[in-house]
């Protein structure tokens, strides 16, 4: 009978809620939330600290690049320490290290001593502070929620990234920088920091989950993630074709379509911020939708396959010849995007042994800020020889075929039907 009582509260709430059961991934939410408002708030006003200071896009595009040299330096060594300490230390050195430097940065401000280099400076150590971030976060997951309930977990996280990370934290720099100024604004994400390691405090301590006794080399840690990644074949040919279509569609996505706004359609600003916006929200309704459901039986074809098809609407954005046309379109890509970011999330934690699973969380994560720059530097000039509409047409269709060939070479249907990751009880 208690069973039976304790059960049906359990059963009564939506799949995408069922983590919040448990009292540590309440806290680690509440810290997610809390630190990615910070990150958000913190973006614009440090762009606004820029401008504030008299400098330009020469300066802002050099406290930029410092930020993301600093998270690509020490992305795989992420994952070494993500599997050797436990998980809540790394992200509380993390969070401790964003709020010395937005705290840094804000008093500068307010005492009207800041220079370029002070923000490239912090920018930098806070780059590469979250570098260590996603393959702990990633791999103290299981440790603190049912595996059943990993599907719910990451598409929470991808909704709230668009949301709170993309949406609600630079709305909230802008009225702040807008009302005060943008050293207030960096004292909001410096307080909002400070609240994320508050509730961060208060999540359980997980040991590492991985064989006691004395550790290996960081080389030879790194080995082991990479010899595990080149062995498997599921988890090889979904990172080389999303490679791919991270190096096919972002570099249009994030570069060419402010272009694609105003020199073909005639738009604007705000109509660019409009796209931007219809993105953001496909991505969190498509992370929530997914969240909301069961591990497909054919996971790893969903998974890949939806990226493919999902980005034909680069296609449909390059062909457009209204701007409404164009943000139905960004907000079918977020969508299309965001689900199976939740699955690959759920798939890497359930599959991969628990002990590689941050150097395997970091090997994902470095093809994907490393391949990023590299996209966005081609952009232009492929644009510029082929033309804006073809190079939107190249993106759109290229990872489709990519996820076909990497499903097929890889006989991806038979691996996924050998181990099973339904939840047909949850």
């Amino acid at each position: 009978m208690t069973e039976q009582l304790t059960d049906a509260p359990e059963r009564s709430l939506p799949r995408a809620l069922t983590p919040f059961r448990s009292p540590g991934y309440r806290r680690l939410a509440l810290a997610l939330v809390l630190s990615t408002f910070a990150s958000g708030v913190w973006v614009v006003g440090l762009v606004w600290e820029v401008i504030r200071i008299g400098g330009g896009p020469g300066q802002l595009s050099l406290v930029s690049t410092a930020g993301a040299v600093g998270v690509l330096l020490p992305a795989l060594l992420g994952g070494v320490v993500a599997d050797r300490v436990p998980q809540k230390l790394v992200l509380l050195g993390v969070a401790a290290v964003e709020l010395a430097g937005m705290a840094l940065v804000a008093a500068l401000s307010t005492a009207d001593l800041t220079r370029v280099w002070h923000l490239a400076a912090v920018s930098f150590v806070i780059g590469a502070a979250m570098a260590f971030y996603y393959p702990a976060y990633s791999a103290w997951l299981p440790a603190l929620v049912e595996e059943r309930d990993l599907l719910a977990v990451n598409g929470f996280e991808g909704m709230v990234r668009p949301t709170v990370g993309q949406a609600v934290g630079p709305g909230v720099a802008g009225v702040v920088v807008g009302v005060a100024s943008s050293g207030a604004a960096l004292g909001v994400a410096a307080a909002a920091c400070l609240a994320a390691i508050v509730a961060l405090t208060l999540v359980p301590l997980t040991p590492v989950r991985r064989e006691e006794g004395p550790h290996g080399s960081v080389l030879g840690d790194l080995r082991e993630g990479f010899g595990y990644l080149v062995r498997t074949p599921w988890l090889l040919a979904t990172l080389l074709f999303a490679s791919l279509m991270v190096l096919a569609m972002m570099g249009p996505l994030e570069v060419l379509v402010p272009f694609l706004v105003k020199d073909k359609l005639g738009g604007g600003p705000g109509d660019h911020a409009l796209v931007l916006a219809a993105f953001g929200i496909g991505g969190a309704v498509g992370s929530l939708t997914m969240a909301s459901l069961r591990m497909p039986r054919r996971y790893l074809t969903v998974m890949n396959v939806g990226w493919g098809v999902g980005c034909l609407p680069l296609v449909v954005i390059g062909l457009a010849t209204e701007i409404w046309v164009v943000v139905v379109a960004a907000f079918v890509l977020g969508a299309m995007f965001a689900f199976p970011m939740v699955i690959w999330g759920t798939l890497l934690q359930r599959r991969v042994p628990p002990h590689l699973l941050g150097r395997v969380a970091s090997l994902d994560f470095f093809v994907s800020v490393s391949l990023m720059p590299v996209s966005m530097a081609l952009a232009g000039p492929v644009s510029e020889l082929l033309g804006l509409r073809t190079t939107f047409l190249i993106a759109g269709l290229v990872p489709g075929v990519a996820a076909v060939v990497a499903t097929v070479a890889a006989r991806l249907p038979a691996d996924e039907i050998a181990h099973p990751l339904r939840d047909e009880a949850a």
